[in-house]
């Protein structure tokens, strides 16, 4: 049915096919400003992704579905509609074609800099159709056609996440999985020479994901250590564990924004060619800190304009697996896990809400993979992940906390810093830490780390004996039934906690 009706759009509306870059950006004058640094910003309605009001369609579409598309055919009718082409992926190349409302051509533009430029798409793998003055916010997903209606919404983080939902479904449909994690290759000296490690870093919004992905390490390049950045946001995961980048250019979380402990995410934004979303300008001024309009503020960075980075997006091998939480009283900074934990983590996708989600900042949030976008059951995605890092020995997989250890209603707690983060990876590849096992979750947590004061991080000297045990066993509670909601999981994975 959508197909007819992407037919249909093209056959009536008046299509702007293609326009160049410096075409998008004639066009966005209009509705942005500039920075001082040449850079375009934009001010959209819509602030985040609307995933309550997202609709998967995996056979056919309900009637009222139905009914809301031809509406749409109607209303777009003589319509003025951008084309942009684009491809995902250099390896597997995916095909990507989207239709824009001419009256939004910052969603073109930012968009369209993610990806790859591509003008002779015979036919798209996916496509999708973003209508932000419709009337009604609302997300259709037809998953066996690969079409997608973004109505309602001007967040360019729609269209986006439309394309790369799509991606993880069909690399899940060719035996791999679609993963929402970030890439990148660390060398470090070992053994006296130099070791590459590909490590992959999950994480839901606000937790990190992007920061410790585009970060250096402090790594000792007279040695020939270094990092090379891939990906920020998802991969395509082989059965062999290497990995497909998607995207070409990166989009990123602004708030808060510093050069201190974000030095590459900071010099990289204040590119004369970066695109923002929803941040704070006063004459020509960015205030990064500054979250009036939003703690969601985005940014389209460019690859070249990027340290640490080539013109690459796969990793041969993933290494290092690293999921990222943010929890604020006994989960530790790192701990270690076996293969069935490591999948029992993939499964619960632990964080807190954050402003580009639909759960409210500070409450309790899983998502299967930390991945929203997710076709199918979760079982599967469960099964799967456990399948490839089994069929991997070189795979290892741990949990990172970017939160706090110790809070309490009287206390602060210890906040765990991006330093400490960026550390913690560092001395992980080094294979310096030193581990101990945790008697109550029979992972292993850290002894210590090389540059860390890590005794302040042992959350067992937060709390006194009583109130441990029942933060332990609160937290065992609701990672058992969360678990337990999974019937078609394996049960080594389920039993794991």
């Amino acid at each position: 049915m959508f197909e007819k009706a992407i037919s249909e759009i093209t056959r009536n509306a008046q299509i702007i096919f293609n326009p160049s870059t410096e075409e998008l950006r004639e066009m966005c004058l209009e509705n942005g400003g500039e920075t001082k640094h040449g850079s375009l910003y934009f001010t959209t309605r819509i602030k985040g992704r609307s995933g309550k009001l997202t609709e998967i369609i995996e056979r056919e579409p309900a009637e009222n579905q139905a009914r809301t598309v031809e509406n749409v055919v109607g209303y777009l009718k003589g319509k003025k509609l951008l084309q942009i082409d684009r491809q995902m992926c250099i390896n597997s190349p995916l095909h990507c074609r989207a239709y824009v409302s001419a009256k939004y051509p910052h969603i073109a533009y930012m968009w369209g800099e993610m990806l790859f430029r591509e003008m002779k798409i015979e036919q798209p793998d996916f496509t999708t159709v973003q209508i932000p003055e419709w009337p009604e916010t609302k997300v259709l997903v037809e998953a066996q056609t690969g079409i997608t209606f973004v109505l309602g919404s001007d967040y360019t983080g729609e269209m986006k996440k439309a394309n790369l939902r799509m991606a993880m479904y069909r690399a899940k449909q060719r035996g791999g999985l679609g993963l929402h994690a970030g890439s990148k290759l660390i060398r470090i000296v070992k053994d006296g020479g130099i070791k590459e490690k590909g490590i992959l870093l999950f994480g839901l919004s606000a937790t990190g994901k992007t920061t410790l992905t585009c970060h250096h390490h402090w790594l000792d390049a007279e040695k020939g250590e270094g990092v090379t950045i891939r990906q920020d946001d998802v991969v395509l995961m082989q059965k062999d564990g290497s990995c497909l980048g998607t995207e070409k250019n990166f989009y990123i979380k602004t708030d808060g924004l510093e050069a201190e402990y974000q030095p590459v995410l900071y010099e990289a934004a204040l590119g004369k060619n970066t695109l923002f979303e929803n941040i704070m300008v006063r004459d020509g001024e960015i205030d990064f800190f500054d979250i009036g309009l939003t703690s969601n503020g985005r940014a389209v960075v460019l690859r070249s304009e990027m340290r640490y980075t080539d013109m690459k997006i796969d990793i041969p091998a993933a290494h290092m697996i690293i999921f990222i939480t943010r929890r604020n009283t006994i989960v530790p900074p790192v701990a270690r896990l076996n293969n069935e934990q490591g999948a029992a983590f993939f499964m619960l996708g632990e964080s807190i809400g954050s402003s580009a989600s639909d759960v409210d900042p500070g409450k309790s949030r899983r998502v299967v993979g930390t991945n929203p976008f997710i076709i199918g059951s979760g079982d599967e995605e469960g099964n799967r992940f456990y399948d490839i890092i089994k069929n991997n020995p070189d795979c290892q997989c741990y949990l990172l906390n970017t939160g706090k250890i110790g809070e309490g209603e009287e206390k602060p707690g210890e906040k765990i810093t991006v330093y400490d983060s960026v550390t913690i990876i560092r001395e992980i590849a080094r294979e310096t830490l030193i581990w101990k096992k945790d008697p109550d979750w029979g992972y292993e947590v850290l002894d210590s780390c090389p540059g860390i004061e890590t005794s302040k991080f042992h959350p067992e000297k937060h709390y006194n004996s009583e109130k441990y045990a029942e933060l332990t066993e609160k937290l065992k509670k609701e990672r058992k039934e969360w678990l337990s909601q999974f019937k078609n999981l394996y049960p080594e994975i389920r039993n794991a906690i």
